[in-house]
């Protein structure tokens, strides 16, 4: 069940706001985690709610899929523990006992030029390494990086001042090498960006701080570190937790809830246009026509309403998820339906967001949209004896334009419910594409891009895999948002919130407002739908 409602008012009694709240329509477009949560906090006060989605399945970036009776992650398969806000609502939704944590075992780099692979260094930030001598990190970057990386320890104090470029600090206080091959293959696999796109007090706030109190950017590493230690909390780049049985859990969970709330969740909706009336809001809708057999049953259970989070694990390559399709022609046989709101939350993608509120917020539609990278991963069931003993931990990442796949996963060794799930196979994810570099499968067929990614895993892991090792496999697209790190990306964000937020009953949530990651996504939905709420309860 949601939590106490928040939005007592002095002068207010509680049948009072019941009645009020009970009242007020809100049409949530979207079905992914933000609108399933923004969702949540409208119904938990007693308010009508709606959601659509234009897929046949709730998650948006979760998603799940069933390799030969595997059931597991094909999108994301944990989050960042920072903040606490994704813990604290897991547990409110009675998840706590399949909060799992990572299994033991560091990530390697491969792609090093002269080496090969090796273990990725510890005890250093986004990369960046505190002491350039390390075993680790010379091993990455030769004699000469581990060199010309100490000459930050010998700059001048003039040098030092504020740096919004990551890549750039790096690579004027330590040098090209330790940019390039410890810092942009973490960039790149977190962020799908390249270093010199990063904002250094986005990515790692305090750095630029420590770096001017402490003279170099290695001891402003050091110093960071410390202070984390002393405080007990985590350095930049936070722990991860995920959920056993997989993320899709909190989808089911989410659904579960609005249902026990009344909420009305339909999938397989469409919506073609969003346009303020009378000082509400109408939602135009369109769905397929069903034939004969199914015109008798009821529309909201044919389409798997309320329960729409609990449908059968998806197979196969699934469409990319926008959340809602933006407007356009009515399908050939589809189903209008225009629907009466008090208010409108908008959780799409960026894209879908625009050309739906183009009309609402003329200055949105206008606005230059930020780039997305279309991202590829790959889930791989291998029947792969030699990779049980995780021969390089629990993933590899990439120097980048040194392989097609910028990172992989070995969830067996990462997950021991996945192991457990597995039996004796193995599975392996591989993720194509960043910012500015189209996915190297994009132009290939499911059988060719699986065959792709099965040939990286043997590059990355270290272990020759045959096609005959290949039990199945799944691709999933993704576009994902810009993340928060990049430089810009925060004004760009915060002009596009504004804008939206200026029109009375009217707000948007999602990756492409928070940032991407589901510790960001999670309170920004919250804030906003609270803030929506009391707008509309009290204003």
């Amino acid at each position: 069940m949601s939590s106490e409602p928040s939005d007592a008012h002095p002068s207010a009694e509680p049948a009072d706001l019941a009645a009020r709240a009970a009242e007020k329509h809100v049409v949530v477009i979207g079905g992914g985690v933000s609108g399933l949560v923004a969702a949540r906090e409208c119904a938990g006060v007693g308010m009508r709610v709606t959601l659509l989605e234009a897929e046949e399945e709730l998650g948006g970036a979760i998603r799940r899929v069933d390799l030969d009776g595997v059931v597991l992650d094909a999108g994301a398969e944990s989050y960042a523990t920072r903040g606490g806000h994704v813990r604290a609502l897991v547990e409110a939704l009675g998840l706590a006992d399949r909060i799992v944590t990572p299994q033991a075992g560091g990530a390697w780099l491969a792609g090093i030029p002269g080496t090969g692979a090796a273990p990725l260094p510890v005890g250093g930030i986004l990369g960046i390494p505190g002491n350039p001598f390390q075993d680790d990190v010379r091993r990455i970057i030769g004699w000469s990086g581990a060199w010309r990386a100490y000459l930050d320890r010998l700059r001048p104090p003039l040098t030092i001042g504020h740096q919004l470029s990551l890549g750039r600090m790096v690579a004027s206080r330590m040098g090209p090498k330790v940019r390039d091959r410890l810092v942009a293959p973490v960039t790149t696999g977190v962020y799908s960006a390249s270093p010199d796109d990063v904002d250094v007090d986005v990515a790692a706030p305090g750095l630029n701080a420590a770096l001017t109190r402490v003279g170099s950017l290695s001891g402003a590493v050091l110093a960071l570190r410390g202070e984390s230690a002393a405080s007990g909390a985590k350095a930049p780049g936070a722990a991860v937790e995920g959920l056993r049985g997989g993320m899709y859990g909190l989808v089911e969970a989410l659904a579960a809830d609005l249902a026990e709330l009344g909420a009305t969740v339909r999938t397989g909706v469409r919506v073609r246009t969003v346009e303020r009336r009378d000082g509400g809001w109408q939602v135009e809708t369109e769905q397929p026509r069903w034939d004969d057999a199914d015109a008798s049953a009821d529309p909201d259970d044919a389409r798997g309403t309320p329960a729409a989070g609990t449908a059968a694990p998806a197979t196969g390559t699934p469409a990319e998820r926008t959340g809602a399709d933006a407007a356009g022609t009515p399908a050939a046989g589809a189903v209008s339906e225009v629907l009466a709101a008090d208010a409108v939350i908008v959780a799409t993608s960026e894209g879908v967001a625009r050309e739906l509120l183009a009309a609402a917020v003329p200055t949105l539609a206008a606005a230059e949209q930020a780039a997305s990278p279309e991202i590829e991963i790959v889930t791989l069931l291998l029947d792969a004896p030699a990779l049980r003993d995780a021969p390089r931990g629990t993933g590899v990442l990439t120097v980048p334009g040194s392989h097609t796949a910028k990172a992989l996963t070995h969830s067996t060794a990462k997950w021991s419910w996945v192991r457990e799930a597995a039996g004796e196979r193995e599975i392996v994810r591989v993720s194509f594409g960043a910012q500015g570099e189209p996915a190297a499968t994009a132009g290939l067929d499911d059988e060719a891009a699986i065959d792709l990614a099965r040939r990286e895993a043997a590059a990355l892991l270290g272990v020759p895999l045959g096609a005959g090792q290949v039990v199945a496999g799944h691709r999933g697209r993704f576009v994902q948002s810009q993340p928060a790190s990049i430089i810009g990306s925060g004004a760009r964000r915060e002009a596009a919130r504004e804008a939206i937020q200026a029109v009375p009953g009217l707000t948007a949530v999602g990756a492409w407002l928070a940032g991407t990651g589901l510790a960001q996504v999670v309170p920004d939905a919250t804030e906003a739908a609270d803030r929506l709420r009391r707008a509309l309860l009290w204003e």
